[in-house]
């Protein structure tokens, strides 16, 4: 049986379903052949005559999935340093934007900004992520508002995935902020999202997903609801922004509205957790945010492991609230603040994470006829990623079968 690799002498955490916990084999191998994981478990089934074209031992690390980033804002012009001084000082999130700051401080500068430049600047935070594990990450617009600048910051998305070897899933957060020649119309900015915006994304091809802000400071849950019916137009799935700062039953919207995901959540009520268990939209909790913020209501963890909610984790990187590049700090940040097990912050970021961007039938988990993304780990023990704080114990870096990025520790 001819295989292009097969990895060795590892102990794999598959992620597999059929599983229990992290699905962990002591002694395990994975083999690939066409950028697709063919055979992923111990060792001793491997049938007796699998010959490879190269062979890796990997003398006894660890094997996880590709780590999968669910949620960023990583294309963007400037920083917001300035507002973290601001916060420092005691002005909120809502003080910070109707000063002028926050998304429309990033607005500015991203449309200011050419599309090498956004590349350019992107792929800086992007290495980052890599070079920690990811091979999968989803990247929202949402700092254009208008046409030309969103459709520019979504090519800028792509083209990362053409300069880096790594998957990217794009998202339209075309609803994300008013822009100031809106004139505070927001029934009229919506207007714009759903029949000029989202159209001339969807014939380009630029979105894999719409997404939206439902908050007092963005947009009300009817019009986000318009936005969805937008999307479900032009045959894209949806995901939400949803109950961050308030309430305003977001996580029953994205249910009801068959979302992909709904991400925040600190806010979010039984009835939410409920429709979102009823709807298998993954809740995607994000820490860092709730760090930078200096929040203090998290989400309702408990209620989400009472109903069964499928739970993903991401750094949710954006200039202003949340300036994280480490999607393992951003584990321990969920072990810490949020008292995620290490089980639910791995899982978060592998298989969960996955589900999130409808992905989990190509990655997300070690088993055959996915695609072969792996994180070769010295580490002892899996708890080790969520334990460590700006440590980074990445050996080897496998994207669709093949090994771009090497560390050797």
């Amino acid at each position: 049986m001819p295989f292009d690799t097969i990895w060795t002498h590892a102990h794999l955490t598959t992620m597999a379903p059929d599983r229990p916990g992290l699905g962990i084999v002591e002694d395990g191998c994975v083999a690939a052949r066409d950028g697709r994981i063919v055979f992923a478990g111990a060792a001793a089934d491997l049938p007796g005559d699998a010959r490879a074209t190269e062979t890796i031992n990997c003398g006894g690390r660890w094997i996880t999935p590709g780590l999968v980033d669910c949620h960023t804002h990583l294309i963007f012009g400037g920083h917001r340093a300035n507002e973290f001084a601001m916060r420092l000082d005691g002005a909120t999130y809502e003080e910070i934007s109707h000063a002028g700051g926050g998304i429309a401080s990033s607005m500015r500068a991203t449309r200011a900004a050419s599309e090498a430049e956004l590349v350019a600047s992107g792929l800086k935070r992007l290495d980052h992520l890599i070079s920690e594990g990811v091979t999968t990450i989803e990247i929202k617009s949402g700092y254009g508002l208008d046409q030309d600048t969103e459709i520019r910051c979504l090519r800028a998305a792509r083209q990362l995935g053409r300069e880096r070897a790594v998957s990217v899933v794009t998202s339209f957060l075309g609803a994300h902020a008013m822009p100031p020649e809106a004139d505070g119309d927001k029934d009229a900015y919506i207007d714009r999202v759903c029949n000029e915006m989202l159209p001339a994304i969807a014939k380009l091809n630029l979105a894999d997903a719409v997404d939206a802000f439902c908050e007092g400071i963005a947009f009300s849950p009817a019009q986000t609801a318009r936005v969805f019916a937008a999307a479900k137009a032009h045959g894209l799935p949806v995901k939400l922004h949803a109950d961050q700062l308030s309430n305003l039953h977001g996580a029953r919207l994205a249910a009801e509205h068959g979302a992909l995901s709904a991400d925040h959540l600190e806010h979010t009520d039984e009835d939410g957790v409920i429709a979102l268990t009823r709807a298998s939209t993954v809740a995607v909790v994000l820490p860092g945010a709730f760090y930078a913020l200096r929040e203090t209501q998290a989400p309702p963890i408990a209620l989400f492991r009472k109903h069964g909610t499928h739970l993903a984790l991401a750094t949710d990187s954006n200039p202003g609230t949340s300036p994280l590049t480490s999607l393992l700090l951003a584990m321990n940040m969920g072990a810490t603040l949020f008292r995620l097990t290490v089980d639910e912050c791995l899982l978060g970021v592998t298989r969960e994470a996955a589900r999130a961007l409808g992905k989990l039938h190509e990655i997300g988990t070690l088993e055959a006829g996915k695609f072969c993304d792996l994180a070769i780990w010295d580490i002892e023990q899996p708890a080790e990623l969520a334990y460590r704080i700006g440590f980074n114990p990445l050996h080897a870096r496998v994207w669709h079968g093949r090994s771009p990025t090497h560390f050797s520790n």
